[in-house]
């Protein structure tokens, strides 16, 4: 276990980061001067266009000119509101991270028990088969399509998943600290773990559209975790 801590460790500070720091980079940044309602609902429109876009046909595909076009906005609108396509794909990152959170809540705010967990399990299972094991994770595409590409897009991903891995390593620590996991279990190493059978499990499930990929890396993961009750 002091290994991966030791691993962990030297990602951050090769990428000059702590934890917490990289944290903040992908939450939603400071506020801006304020803007009207009407200016407000239009930046609120183009972002909702160029997330959708992105997801449909990935960040790269996605010009500003289509943006301008599906949201019925001029150049300098966006321009004026996301300065270029870099900033309008940090923001787009952003909101889906902010969306993809929102999804999983009121569990994944209280992932602090056995049972609770089992809770948010679910909910990622069904919401699959709702969705009839399309589409993936948008966070997830965006991710596979920019890491090697953009290193200013991986720091601010990297930061997004760091936001995601929180309120998991947070529960986790909890149920040490209440002297449900043993003093052995690692919080930290496990809500990796976890959220990576979920990313695994998401896209095995969007490749053969099927669940039980999502279900089983789940429960295998959940599994290990029961292993260090108290």
């Amino acid at each position: 276990m002091r290994d991966g801590r030791l691993r962990t460790a030297e990602v951050l500070r090769s990428t000059g980061r702590s934890l917490s720091s990289m944290a903040q980079i992908a939450r939603k940044p400071a506020p801006a001067p304020r803007l009207t309602a009407q200016g407000r609902a239009t930046k609120d429109r183009i972002l909702q266009v160029a997330a959708d876009l992105m997801a449909e046909h990935g960040a790269a595909r996605t010009t500003m000119e289509d943006v301008m076009e599906t949201a019925g906005v001029s150049a300098s609108q966006v321009y004026h509101y996301f300065g270029d396509k870099r900033g309008l794909v940090r923001a787009v990152i952003t909101y889906q991270t902010d969306a993809t959170l929102e999804r999983q809540q009121p569990y994944l705010d209280h992932l602090d028990g056995f049972a609770a967990l089992q809770s948010w399990r679910d909910q990622r299972v069904a919401l699959q088969i709702q969705h009839g094991c399309a589409g993936g994770c948008e966070l997830g595409a965006l991710a596979s399509e920019l890491v090697e590409s953009s290193p200013e897009a991986r720091e601010y991903l990297a930061a997004a998943f760091t936001r995601w891995l929180e309120p998991i390593r947070s529960g986790l620590h909890t149920m040490r600290e209440r002297g449900e996991l043993r003093p052995d279990a690692d919080p930290d190493r496990l809500a990796a773990a976890l959220l990576a059978a979920l990313q695994g499990g998401v896209l095995l499930t969007q490749i053969h559209r099927d669940p039980e990929h999502l279900a089983s890396a789940l429960d295998a993961v959940l599994a290990y975790i029961r292993s260090f009750s108290a």
